[in-house]
């Protein structure tokens, strides 16, 4: 399942720092860039979670989510420059769920959304799964989805294609694939050659242009990252 997320803030520079990171770890993202757009935005479009700035003009983000929490399994986390406890105390027994203090990083930032989206949705979250772009995979099951279809891949294929959408934008030798494998009979290196080609026409739209796995000419493969897509 891939979650939206609502990202509110009343300065362009801070969703043009979040968007594309969580994107790229695969969420869809919406902005807004005040509270009433927001609400506006979240009553249409609902989200699963609201990542939502305290110091905006006009309504505040206190307000705002004294507003959100009236709708159903949303999450919200708020970012404020206030560093004081009572500050944080605020936050939370208005309804956010979370608090993340600016500057913060996008990591930190990730790691509390997935924390979040896990108590509120449970299963609807595993932590197994990688999402990019289109394509969701599931280690635990062994099992890829494109835009909600399952796609059908051979054991090698599987563990070809998760060991380059777990590294977004790292080149993989053609031997370092046959490794990840862990099978003693593949040892030859146009073997790899011929997985990836039939993995592309299971995954790509176009497999002739790939978006999904690039090939590095005079190195190998990497799994393209999402913001050149």
């Amino acid at each position: 399942m891939t979650h939206t997320l609502l990202l509110v803030d009343d300065e362009k520079e801070v969703l043009a720092f979040m968007e594309p990171f969580l994107q790229q770890e695969g969420y869809e993202t919406i902005t807004a860039l005040s509270g009433r757009e927001a609400l506006r935005i979240a009553g249409e479009r609902k989200p699963s979670l609201v990542v939502l700035d305290w110091m905006m003009p006009g309504m505040s983000g206190i307000d705002v989510c004294r507003e959100l929490r009236k709708l159903p399994k949303l999450g919200i986390i708020m970012l404020t420059a206030r560093v004081e406890e009572t500050d944080k105390i605020i936050g939370l027994e208005v309804g956010a769920d979370d608090y993340l203090t600016k500057p913060f990083s996008l990591r930190e930032l990730v790691a509390r959304i997935r924390s979040v989206l896990r108590r509120i949705h449970g299963d609807e979250t595993p932590d197994d799964r990688i999402v990019r772009g289109d394509l969701t995979i599931s280690e635990a099951q062994c099992r890829v989805w494109k835009r909600g279809e399952e796609v059908l891949l051979t054991p090698t294929e599987f563990k070809m294609l998760a060991t380059l959408a777990s590294r977004p934008g790292i080149v993989y030798s053609r031997l370092q694939l046959l490794a990840a494998v862990d099978d003693d009979l593949l040892n030859d290196e146009r073997t790899a050659d011929a997985h990836i080609s039939r993995i592309r026409k299971k995954i790509e739209d176009d497999p002739s242009n790939p978006v999904f796995i690039n090939t590095v000419y005079g190195f190998g493969y990497r799994f393209g990252d999402r913001r050149e897509r």
